[in-house]
């Protein structure tokens, strides 16, 4: 089947003039973050679709059966529904589905995108979601071309779009979207952002203590361990080069006899020993020299050496001598050296280092026993870092209490009114704001938000995932999203049949607030409703129609496209119960021409 795009050219000078006038006013007066385009190919009974949407609200209309739940099937599975083997066309080896949307003033997505590295560096302003289903069932996902799980999809999808169909989907079905939306309706998202950062500053300061307090018990005794270690330390005193030197005192006392022997032997040797000595052997020689007649020049130099030799034994002597006469064997000094080797080895042993390494291990010890002292410091600090925070987010916390409590009241006010338009008079919103346990704080403050209906008198109010129609369930999403669309910033909003079972008045309503909306925004609505498609910024039609499957076989497929002015005032005369077959009446066309119009 040849791919079709909805971006018709029109057939009417006039109706392309005003449509060109039109949507170069959109970019002007509307957001600029909605689905872009989106791609299906192979998916159900479609073998390729390529849709063009625009800010605004877009009606998406058909016959039934024609194909419109597929494409919101199609788009789900981008937004991580799961996906089966059933949703592949027949005979194909894969559905693939393709997403692209503006992100230009959804700050929020493209923050999360970028902490999760998945923002494109080419095109900042886009997000593009695909996902493929393979025909045994198992299906492949990416964000802007990086693969991703199933849950980081449904992240930022729910972030992109909100589809409400029977519990689709729908962001309003999370607590957390309630207090979003009361925040943003009292005016209060800087504050709120403020009460998150303090509470995770908090929290950071009671993870550090409780790090440390855990700690704490065998850090003491480590901590007293290594005083006791330092103690013996100081109390050795070791001081610089005292090894060396009582290693070498020692050698001298210990060997002193053997000492005293050596030298006396030396002194013998040079000039004691009556019999034969070095200085009178010297002299004896030096007295053959110079007792030559004539001295040959070849002996003045050995007269010479023999002359300083004898000169430097008798220093020699003379050394010997005084060391000799100084020399004193002190037994008592021996001990004293001997005992403090002794510590300083017991010591050094009991530390498992050698004796020359205690003092590289005393300024350790002290290093350490000074980073203890820090975390001492270090815990103070947090403490008081805490308690500052603790009181800080408290204070923020009560304040915005209080804001909440008065917004919520004008919140469902408004609510409740927009319920009474759309049909459900008997409907009740309340806001329900339930105090917490302020020593169990939350990011959010001291209370839970919760949106609760009560859809008829006497009822007691319910929890919206738990009201049983998918219509009123539709509707109460309307309602709430046309109060917080002016302070809130909104995805994408697809409603599927939020008309079901209303008509008249009310069906005009739903279509008024739908534009209403979608003048904020991009709003898809599939309706059977000539009111509410006569709304509409934008008319999709979906059909079916003979199309040629990848065999060559003849297939239903289906089909979409964007309708010019005339076809759209035929597609809504034909909603007002006009048969295309047989020629609609002037009356239908008329009343659907006006519809159009006003």
């Amino acid at each position: 089947m040849p791919a079709r795009s909805i971006r018709q050219c029109q057939k009417t000078p006039g109706c392309v003039i005003f449509r060109g006038i039109f949507r170069l006013v959109q970019r002007e007066w509307l957001p600029t973050f909605m689905l872009n385009q989106l791609t299906i190919r192979n998916y159900a009974i479609v073998e390729y679709l390529q849709m063009d949407f625009y800010a605004g609200m877009s009606a998406i209309t058909g016959e039934t059966g024609a194909g419109k739940s597929i494409i919101l099937g199609a788009l789900g599975l981008t937004l991580g529904d799961r996906g089966d083997k059933d949703s592949v066309a027949a005979g194909a080896a894969k559905a693939d589905i393709t997403a692209q949307f503006d992100l230009r003033d959804l700050a929020f997505a493209k923050d999360w995108l970028n902490e999760n590295e998945l923002l494109s560096e080419a095109e900042t302003e886009t997000c593009i979601l695909r996902r493929i289903v393979a025909s045994d069932g198992r299906s492949k996902a990416w964000v802007n071309g990086c693969p991703v799980t199933l849950q980081q999809l449904k992240i930022i999808g729910e972030m992109l779009i909100d589809i409400h169909s029977q519990h689709e989907h729908q962001s309003l079905l999370n607590r957390a979207t309630h207090l979003r939306l009361l925040d943003d309706f009292a005016g209060q998202q800087s504050q709120a952002q403020k009460l998150r950062q303090l509470y995770r500053q908090w929290k950071d300061k009671q993870q550090q203590l409780q790090q440390l307090n855990a700690q704490a018990d065998a850090l003491h005794a480590q901590h007293q361990l290594i005083r006791y270690q330092l103690a013996e330390l100081q109390e050795l005193d070791l001081q610089p080069d005292e090894l060396n030197s009582l290693r070498q005192e020692y050698l001298q006392l210990n060997n002193a006899d053997t000492t005293l022997a050596t030298a006396q032997q030396l002194l013998d040797l040079c000039s004691e020993n009556n019999e034969q000595n070095i200085l009178d052997s010297i002299n004896q020689a030096l007295a053959l020299v110079q007792g030559l007649p004539a001295i040959p020049p070849g002996l003045l130099t050995t007269a010479e050496l023999l002359n300083n030799a004898a000169i430097h034994i008798e220093e020699a002597v003379s050394e010997l001598r005084r060391n000799i006469d100084g020399f004193e064997a002190n037994p008592q000094r021996l001990e004293e050296i001997n005992q403090r080797l002794a510590d300083i080895q017991t010591l050094a042993r009991k530390h498992r280092v050698k004796p020359e390494e205690l003092a590289e291990l005393q300024i350790k010890l002290q290093e350490q026993l000074q980073g203890a002292l820090n975390n001492e410091e270090t815990a103070a600090n947090l403490h008081r870092a805490e308690d500052a925070l603790r009181r800080e987010y408290l204070q923020l916390a009560a304040t915005l209490s209080k804001l909440r409590k008065a917004a919520a009241v004008r919140l469902a006010s408004g609510i409740n009114q927009q319920l009474n338009e759309l049909g459900m008079a008997n409907a009740k919103l309340d806001v329900e704001i339930s105090a917490l346990d302020p020593q169990l704080p939350t990011p959010h403050g001291l209370e839970s938000i919760e949106f609760v209906v009560s859809t008829n008198p006497g009822q007691p109010p319910k929890s919206l995932i738990k009201i049983a129609s998918g219509g009123e369930l539709s509707r109460i999403s309307l309602a709430i999203q046309v109060i917080t669309a002016q302070t809130s910033v909104i995805p994408t909003l697809v409603f599927d049949e939020v008309d079901v079972g209303i008509g008249g008045g009310v069906a005009k309503s739903v279509g008024r607030l739908l534009r209403e909306l979608g003048e904020h925004g991009q709003v898809l609505s599939v309706t059977h409703q000539a009111l509410v498609a006569a709304q509409a910024h934008q008319h999709l039609l979906v059909s079916k129609g003979p199309a040629r499957d990848s065999k060559g076989e003849a297939v239903v497929s289906t089909q979409i496209r964007e309708l010019n002015e005339q076809e759209r005032i035929q597609e809504i005369a034909r909603m007002l119960g006009g048969e295309a077959d047989t020629g609609f009446s002037k009356e239908s066309l008329a009343h659907a021409q006006e519809l159009v119009r006003c």
